[in-house]
Formats: structure tokens, sequence, C-alpha cells
């Protein structure tokens, strides 16, 4: 009487089969007791997977914001403060505008940015830059630097250059161009920054310029430089205790340096015995000084570029020693110093030759006929302002060159004919650049188009507007050759981190065309780029 219903479900007492069972009877007593859900409570027992942006980890949103260019950065630093915290402890890459100015706001702006290795100080020629309290400040906030530029910073002297090498001993790579201060603190930086690999110094204007200056290194950095590049310097003969002490020294490059540079290349090679690519421009250096180079039984990639010294005798010494050699480059300015002598020489004795670079070289069918037999890896090719190569030597290139993929050809007297020899030689051609070869026209080209269909062809003509129908889009900047058949280029990376300042394709090609000048002497740079290691 009275008695409540059981909050339990009655089960009932015959003998059912539980397919969960495995079809075996189940007693009452061992009877499962199922309630029924609904909807509601299996949504609220469910677990809930969703993540949002804001559950991952600081380190995980940091590789993030690394994948992102330098604007898009900034918008998401103001998100808010545990995003700006992160994008600023993520950032190791920074450029800055180094006027003046930058002196009052380094302080707080290396504060956010307290774990930058990568830093680049540029100023322009017609604002101040900023000076040694500037740099001294940046170097007590920044003392994990490992990569540093600089560029038009004239103010800096050598006393502040001095406490910043010694504030910041673990760079590795430096860079100084449009610079005013001298050898005191560039031997400042060599005997603080022991651990430096890579130094480029361009333009560097000290005061006393013109005058007798003291000389540069070794110091405690020569045990580590691999890489050294002086350009356009006065006192370029300077620095030559550096480039002999260096003695694990992989690439030496030398641009517009005066000096008696055939001395210290006879000395370094005495010394320097780990080198791999030298790069002569415009230079004073003679036979002697090239071929002393001959020792350097390691070389594989030489540049002689504008150097009227050197003659046949200077490449045939080299040749006969350097056997490793893979990349080439010549520019013998019209003077016929160096021709089909040094060539063949070449030809024989540097059978693993990947690369070569003629300017202003006139080679004929028998050194032609000799390279294409005798370097059997000779995939790059490239002929300007060569007098002698016209129809019969491209033949001669189409029959012998088996494994030739790019060939650029500029200011050569080359026809229609020569292009036609291309329709089936070189089987593994697949890049062609001809530019200002009066010879040659459109109908040519769409010939040997129609032929080799899957040829990447860029023709330089008058009849630009018939081209443009098969043409690649070939990008011509300054100093610079591109074959690829892509719709647009993207512009270098800003130093500054994930930078996403781009140059649009218009835009280099209107650059393009107000260019010209020394167009081959870089036009594998890029073609080189990707397979340098080969």
């Amino acid at each position: 009487m009275g008695q409540s219903s059981s909050s339990t479900a009655s089960v009932p007492c015959r003998r059912d089969s539980d397919p969960d069972l495995g079809g075996h009877s189940v007693s009452e007593s061992d009877a499962v007791i199922r309630p029924m859900l609904g909807e509601s409570a299996i949504e609220s027992a469910a677990p809930d997977l969703s993540v949002s942006i804001s559950d991952l980890p600081d380190e995980c949103l940091g590789l993030v914001f690394q994948f992102l260019g330098s604007g898009d950065r900034s918008q998401c630093s103001l998100v808010c403060r545990r995003w700006l915290t992160i994008e600023g402890q993520s950032r190791h890459r920074l450029a800055l505008n180094a006027q003046s100015e930058l002196l009052d706001v380094v302080p707080a702006l290396f504060s956010r940015f307290d774990l930058v290795t990568k830093l680049a100080l540029k100023c322009d020629r017609k604002s101040l830059s900023i000076g040694d309290d500037a740099l001294v400040l940046i170097s007590l906030k920044c003392r994990n630097l490992t990569r540093l530029k600089f560029r038009g910073c004239r103010e800096l002297t050598d006393t502040g250059i001095a406490v910043f090498a010694s504030n910041c001993p673990g760079l590795r790579k430096l860079s100084f161009g449009s610079c005013a201060f001298g050898a005191k603190g560039m031997n400042a930086v060599l005997d603080h920054c022991a651990a430096l690999e890579e130094l480029s110094v361009k333009r560097l204007r000290s005061p006393a310029e013109g005058a007798t200056t003291d000389p540069i290194g070794p110091g405690a950095a020569a045990a580590s430089l691999k890489t050294i590049c002086l350009k356009q310097l006065y006192n370029g003969q300077s620095f030559g205790p550096l480039i002999i002490g260096s003695k694990n020294l992989r690439t030496l490059k030398l641009v517009k340096c005066f000096g008696d540079w055939d001395t210290v290349l006879q000395v370094m090679v005495e010394r320097v015995t780990k080198i791999v690519e030298i790069h002569l421009e415009r230079i004073p250096v003679s036979d002697f000084g090239i071929a002393s180079l001959s020792n350097c039984s390691d070389l594989e990639i030489l540049h002689l570029l504008k150097t009227p010294q050197c003659t046949n005798l200077g490449l045939v010494s080299v040749a006969e020693r350097c056997k490793l050699l893979r990349k080439l480059h010549i520019d013998g300015v019209k003077l016929n110093r160096i021709g089909d002598v040094g060539l063949i020489a070449v030809a024989k004795h540097c059978r693993n030759l990947q690369e070569l670079v003629l300017i202003g070289v006139n080679p004929t069918e028998s050194s032609l006929d000799l390279l294409g037999s005798n370097c059997g890896t000779l995939e790059r090719l490239a002929f300007c302002s060569s007098d002698t190569v016209g129809d019969p030597e491209i033949a001669c290139i189409a029959a012998r060159c088996m494994v030739l993929k790019k060939l650029c050809i500029k200011n050569c007297p080359v026809s229609d004919e020569g292009l036609k020899a291309l329709a089936s030689g070189c089987p593994n051609l697949v890049k062609l650049k001809v530019k200002k070869c009066d010879g040659v026209t459109s109908d040519g080209a769409v010939w040997l188009r129609t032929r080799r269909e899957s040829l990447a062809l860029n023709l330089d003509s008058s009849d630009q507007q018939q081209m443009d129908a098969f043409a690649s889009d070939g990008v011509v900047e300054e100093n610079r050759v591109e074959f690829s058949p892509v719709p647009s280029q993207t512009a270098g990376a800003h130093i500054a981190s994930s930078s996403g300042t781009s140059r649009s394709s218009s835009f280099k090609s209107r650059l393009g065309s107000l260019s010209g000048k020394n167009l081959m002497a870089c036009t594998f740079r890029r073609w080189s780029s990707g397979g340098k290691d080969s």
C-alpha cells in the first residue's frame, strides 16, 4: 500500500539472447540494464575535440608566425598582448632603417625583439646614419647575433666597431657596404669574432683613403674564415695578410680592387690549400698571378672577368693542373689574348667541366669540337660578343654537345641556319636564349619551336609581337637572364623577417628593357644556383 514504483527498469524473467554477448542466454540476475538516452544526453556525454588557436602552445604559434610575411606578422601582433609577445620572440631576422633617429627607439625595439640573430642596418645616402652610441647599444641588446649587414652607415668609427665586435663575438657572417671606418675597426672585428666564416667588404671609404693604411688581419677569425669577398676597395691589397692567413679559405672574390694581386696570389696558394672558388674581376692581375692558381688542385670554379693582362699562357697553366674545374667564366674584353689555345687546354685536361661562359672571346670550331667531345658533362654554355661564333660553330655544338641543357647566345653572327642545326642536335637541350643576333628572325624561331615543342626559347628580335605567341615569359634584368617560362617572378625576400615585399613581373620587364650591359656576366647565376654542388 502506497509503495512507490522502483526507479530501476524491470527485467523480464524469461531467458533472452543478447547479441552483444555472442548470443548466449542471460539470466535475470545477469541482465544488463540499458537506460534509453536522448540526443541531448548523447551530445553531452561525447568529448569535446574542438581546438581553437588560443589552445596552441606558444612554441607552435611562433612557428606559424614564421611562415607569414612581415606585414602579416605585424597585423597578428595587434590581435592581443600574447600574440604581440610571441611574434616578437619568434622573429629572428630584422632589417632596420639605420638613420640617426634609431637611437631613441633601440631599447624598446630590442626589448620586444629580444631573440634576433640576423640583423641588417641600412641607411640611404641622403640621410645621417646611426653613430657609435646606437651601435654599442644594439650590441648590448643583441649579444646572440650571428649575421650582420651594414649599408651606408657612414657615421660609424673604429671605436664603435671595436666595441660592437667585443660584445658580439658569435658573429658568423658579416657584411660592410659604403661605411667609413678604417683598418683599426676591421682588425678589431677579426680579433674578437673568432667564429667568423664569411666576410664581405664593399666600398669601405676610410678617412685615410688614398694614403698608406695599416695591414688588415689575419686575426683570430682567420682560422674559421671560409669566404672573403672584397669589392671596390681603393686599398684592397691591405687585406692581403687576411687572405694569406686564412688557411681554411674556400671562396675568394676580388672585384675592382687596386693592389699588387700577383704577389698576394702567389703567396696565398702556398698557404691556402683548400680553396675551391676564385672570382677575379677588374683587378690588376697578370699571367704570373693566374699561373700561381694552378697550385690550387681542388679548384672547381674560376671567373676571369675583364682582366686584360691575362692570356692563354695563364689559362693553360690552370687547366693543366686544376683538373677538377667545373665552372669557367672568361671575359676577354675582345683583346684576343685568350682563345683557342687556352680553350683547347681546358678541353684536354678539365673533363669535368659543366659550365662555360665566354664573353669577348673568339673560339673556333677546333676548340669547340674538342670541348664537345672531351667534356662529357658540359651542360651550360654561353657566348657573348664572340665574332667567330656563327652558324658552323653552332652546328658543331649541336653535333658534339650531347648533354648540353642550356645555351645562351648574345651578339654573335648567328642566323636561322644555326638554329636549324639545334632542331636535331643537343638532344637534352631544354633552354635556349638568343639576344641581339641580327641574323636570327622570328620565323626561324617559330620553325625551331614547332620541331622542339618542349624547348624553352627566349628570342630578342625586332618582331617581338610575333614571338609573344609562343616565346616563354623570360625576364631580363641587368646582369641576369631567366629562361624559365613562368607567369611572374617574385623578388627575393627582404632581410627582415619573412618579408613579403615583391616586385611585379611587369616592373622587371620594364627594367630589363632599359638594361643590357654585362648581361652575360651573370647569365648562369640562376642556372647553377639549384645545382651548385652537383
